[in-house]
Formats: C-alpha cells, structure tokens, sequence
C-alpha cells in the first residue's frame, strides 16, 4: 500500500490580515465552513509521493457533498497518503502516513488546530483518554503512544517479533482495559495490549496479512487475511475471516475463500450484528452466522471497491469507489435494503470515513 519516504511540507506565510471573512496567503485564501449537524467526512488517500490527499465532507440530508475541505479551509495541502479520520469531541484526527503527521481539524468548519508529528509511518489512531492515545506505524516495530492535548509523543510499544523492516500494525479496537491491534504487512498475528501497563500481553495468529479489525455486538472480534501475494517472501494463502473471542483470545470461527480472492474493509453496522466486506462484491452477513453467503450484497461492476462505511444511525451503506487510482473517485450510496440512494464524486482514491454526530 503505502512506502515510507520523506515529504516536503508546504509552508504558510501570512500574506494580509483578515477581509471580509477571508484571510489572504501568498497562494490562496481561506473559506469558512460551517457543517452543523451530522455528516460523513471522507478521506481521499491521493498518490503516493504526489502529496495530492484531500478531504471531503458529505451531508446525507441536503446530498451535498464539499471537496478539498482542508485546503479551502487551511490554504495548505493535506499532505501525502491520507490513511484514516478518528472522531472525538468535536475534533477530527486526520492521520497522513507518508507525511509522518497526524492533523487535528475542527470538524464544524474543517480548520487545523494542532497536530502531531515526528511519526514514522502512522496508520490509526486510538483515544485512551484525552491525554493519552496509541498510533499504529507501517514499518516500525513499534506502536507510538502520544498525548492529544499536548500534541505530543510521550512513549512507545515495543512490538515482539517485528524488525522496523518487518514492523506493521493497523487497526485497533478496545474491549476493556485491553486494545486489539491487527499485523498486517508481512504479518499474520493479532496482539493484545494491556492498557494499564502499556505492554503486549498476548498474541494470536491468524492467516497471512490481516487487514482490517472490528468488534460486534457479542463482544468478539473480527478480522479477513488477504492472504499475501503470488511469489511473496512471506508465503501465499488462501485468505479468511475469523471470528475471535475477546476473553478467551482464541479463534471461535474460520470462513475460507478461495485462493486469489482479495477480502477486505471488513466493516460493522451500528447495531454491530450485520457484517459487511470487499470482495469484488460487497458481501455482508449476520455476525451469528455460521456459513459465508452465497449472493453479494452489491454485485462488482467492472470497478475498484476500495472502501466501506456504515452510518451507524440508518444502515445506509457507502461504497468506495476508487475507478483507476488516477482521476477523482466516486462515493456510492445505498440503503440496508441495497437500494442506490445517491452517488457523487471526491478526492482521488477515497477510502476512509468518518462520521460527524
């Protein structure tokens, strides 16, 4: 997915003072947003090494959608790579892996009010508290612990059996006092982190390189393998999705694909029982199931399904379309029902999304 390399970052240099509600720079003006009530913000990755991310902002109600957010509102590019959003109090935590840095945003008017950086490679962001918060990294044994508030690194999770080569951890969920943390590249593990000490305390495998981690409403957790690549290093596999008990931390149930399927994006609705993942298809299924579906919840169509969401408060289903990794993507939307309700386009390559209550 993405390389760790180094970025040059674009520097502001007040240009005028305020006019009319905007300020000037050297090269573009600020707009001033006001995105009151709910909304879903989406996350366009752009090229890697053209630092041309972005991010959008969609209203459900109106179906008005609004491009290149940051930059109309900051006058400065997003960066390069933008991996995922995290929601929390009012704020947005934009994390921008091949430009080492993590963006806090005023989600009501999309200004930057701080951000993290010194980062080597950030992939997720996880709150603890306000002043505490873990940063999974692609290639890097460790996991980053920071504090928000202060915008700063205050510590690290050392990873067991990962070189900074072979390092990478990804998406993380909280059962308790215990963050789950997927190993995806090169990888084939789940670890378990003890929040209180700041130590990892278990490990489980799984398949090659699992991609994706979310909890239900049954308290387990859920991750698919893509089962690596043809002639990869590590080995390839016929990918799966596991059902894993949190408290026991062992593997309850195991979904086989067949060799050369590529499952991902594996997402929840709000009530957490319905499942929903990429496979050419969008497929969903009953987290109480105990067979894979045979009929997709939306047939492929000749394109490239990069990303999903769920709104938590309809079931709505937002699909990620990201059309040749070049020109501007596209955000398909459907109900629970699998009726097309809307569609519009974004930023280039959309393929996170964060929803505003």
């Amino acid at each position: 997915m993405t390389i760790l390399s180094h970025i040059t970052r674009l520097a502001l240099l007040l240009a005028c003072s305020l006019m009319a509600g905007c300020m000037e720079w050297e090269y573009g003006y600020t707009e001033d947003f006001n995105f009151g009530g709910r909304g879903l913000y989406i996350v366009n990755e752009g090229n890697f090494q053209y630092g041309n991310a972005s991010l959008s902002f969609y209203n459900p109600d109106t179906r008005k959608v609004e491009n290149e957010v940051f930059f109309r509102a900051n006058a400065m590019k997003l960066g390069d790579v933008a991996q995922s959003i995290t929601i929390r109090n009012g704020i947005g935590w934009i994390v921008v892996n091949n430009s080492h840095a993590i963006f806090a945003i005023d989600i009501a008017s999309g200004k930057e009010i701080g951000r993290i950086t010194n980062l080597t490679s950030p992939r997720y962001i996880h709150f603890l508290s306000d002043e505490k918060a873990y940063v999974t990294q692609l290639w890097d044994n460790r996991i980053f612990i920071v504090n928000p508030r202060r915008r700063a690194i205050t510590g690290y999770i050392t990873c067991p059996a990962m070189t900074m080569e072979t390092g990478s951890t990804e998406q993380m969920v909280q059962i308790g006092k215990y963050v789950y943390v997927n190993c995806w590249s090169y990888q084939n593990r789940i670890l378990k982190i003890d929040t209180t000490t700041d130590t990892v305390v278990g490990e489980l495998e799984v398949g090659i390189q699992p991609t994706s981690l979310k909890s239900d409403r049954n308290g387990k957790l859920w991750t698919v393998t893509d089962g690596g690549y043809e002639n990869s290093p590590y080995g390839h596999e016929a990918p799966a999705l596991y059902c894993i008990d949190a408290e026991s931390f062992t593997i309850e149930r195991t979904f086989h694909f067949q060799k050369g399927d590529a499952p991902s994006e594996v997402m929840l609705n709000g009530a957490g029982d319905t499942l929903y993942w990429i496979n050419d298809d969008i497929w969903s299924m009953s987290v109480d199931a105990q067979h894979l579906p045979t009929r997709p919840f939306l047939r492929y169509n000749d394109t490239i399904y990069y990303g999903l969401s769920i709104d938590p408060s309809t079931g709505d289903v937002y699909v990620a379309d990201a059309i040749d990794y070049q020109q501007q993507g596209k955000i398909y939307r459907y109900s629970a029902e699998g009726e097309l309700l809307d569609e519009f386009y974004v930023g280039i390559i959309p393929g996170a999304f964060g929803w505003k209550e």
